[in-house]
């Protein structure tokens, strides 16, 4: 990938990882909210229309917001391939994740998706030149082993985990063309892009599998769509702050959420082994940010 200028309010004031962890932390608590509601609708709707209608619904919110702000410059004007490959991942990764919780229990789907972080730190340091370091690999690893003892592979094993296994690998790729894409555009702008471009190409399976949500049924949809959008924007402006490779890890603490919102609102009780293993996950994200400043690359 090539690094082009940035674009005007485009350019950063300074990197700030401590508030781009933060940002990221906040963005991934929110996420469960809307995979709940998902979860919730798929019941009575397709998870390919419930996936048009969570970026559609988010375009009602970020374009207006993006109008006032930017005017005829709403949409960025450089680096347009970053941002729709990025676009395109991302889809792919909602609409793998959607089918699978659909079918197993969140606290699992989200288990198996948490690869993506694994992914994404390795094409940082390939593909962005962020430095791998030893803690970075340390933190990866921990998160790794608290996902396999979640998942238990070969025990109880659902087909549908593969899905949630796909979804975390193509949001993988999301985080690193993420991370470059947000290097020469607002958060505002990247947003705006991702919502329209996304409602667009997702709109032919939506009207193939349509069906009409009930009214009381519209508080969930439009709930879904805004707290995707304050997530991602939070996500995207937590990439202008820190590097891919910092920000990965930190996914991980969407199992918290995840699990508490699979127990509250579908009875579904984590056993021993998710506690431990979140617990392990939780450990490697906090070693991000103790991590020594002087720490050598690998």
């Amino acid at each position: 990938m090539t690094v082009t200028t940035p674009e005007p309010g485009a350019e950063k004031t300074g990197a700030s990882p401590i508030l781009g962890i933060g940002l990221m932390i906040a963005a991934m608590l929110l996420i469960p909210m809307v995979d709940g509601a998902a979860k919730y609708l798929s019941s009575t709707h397709s998870p390919l229309f419930i996936g048009w209608a969570r970026y559609a619904v988010a375009a009602l919110i970020v374009l207006p917001a993006a109008v006032y702000k930017h005017g005829s410059q709403c949409l960025p004007r450089s680096n347009l391939g970053a941002h729709f490959l990025r676009t395109i991942f991302l889809m792919a990764a909602m609409t793998c994740y959607f089918i699978s919780i659909s079918l197993i229990p969140l606290a699992t789907a989200i288990s198996a998706y948490f690869v993506g972080p694994i992914i994404a730190t390795l094409l940082a340091a390939m593909i962005l030149g962020e430095r791998l370091t030893w803690t970075k690999i340390l933190a990866l690893g921990l998160g790794f082993s608290g996902v396999i003892l979640i998942v238990r592979p070969g025990i109880d094993f659902d087909p549908a985990i593969l899905l949630a296994l796909a979804s975390g690998v193509l949001f993988g790729l999301y985080i690193v063309a993420t991370r470059h894409a947000s290097r020469t555009s607002d958060p505002l702008r990247t947003l705006a892009f991702q919502c329209l471009v996304g409602a667009l190409i997702l709109a032919p399976q939506a009207v193939w599998f349509w069906s009409w949500p009930t009214p009381d049924q519209l508080y969930l949809f439009a709930g879904m769509g805004l707290f995707s959008a304050v997530s991602h924007f939070l996500s995207i402006a937590a990439f202008r702050l820190a590097e891919a490779s910092t920000l990965a890890p930190l996914v991980y603490v969407e199992l918290i959420a995840t699990v508490a919102i699979g127990f509250i609102f579908f009875a579904e009780i984590p056993g021993l082994t998710v506690w431990v293993g979140a617990s392990v996950i939780v450990a490697g994200g906090l070693l991000l940010i103790r991590r020594p400043r002087s720490e050598n690359p690998l």
